[in-house]
């Protein structure tokens, strides 16, 4: 079982920039990719960004250029540096573990709100 810890929502003005954190309790030999998935009021949850166990990333076209996927590994740590933030990025995000062939593992969410 790994437990997600999410860190670093909160209300900011567009244009503005947050820091979202992610620590897993462990990193198995399973892991695929962790990442970003985000849900905002009646919609579907969809991907952010995602950091593959290799290095690789992969972002949402709605943040390429605005968003900044990295990892930490000693930390078992994942970061989102959003920049310029705009009101439609207002939902929850959801840190998400994906692994190989297995069921993914998902955090509680952290509200971010874009407002002025």
């Amino acid at each position: 079982q790994v437990q997600l810890v999410e860190s670093g929502g909160g209300l900011v003005q567009p244009g503005g920039s947050l820091k979202l954190s992610c620590t897993a309790s462990t990193i198995s030999s399973s892991l695929k990719a962790m990442g970003w998935y985000r849900q905002a009021p009646g919609k579907q949850r969809d991907l952010v960004a995602e950091i593959f166990s290799n290095g690789i990333t992969n972002y949402a076209d709605s943040v390429k250029g605005r968003f900044t996927i990295s990892r930490n590994t000693a930390k078992n740590t994942v970061y989102l540096q959003m920049n310029g933030l705009k009101p439609e990025d207002t939902a929850v995000y959801y840190c998400h573990y994906a692994r190989w062939g297995m069921s993914a593992y998902w955090g509680q969410g952290t509200q971010v709100i874009v407002s002025s």
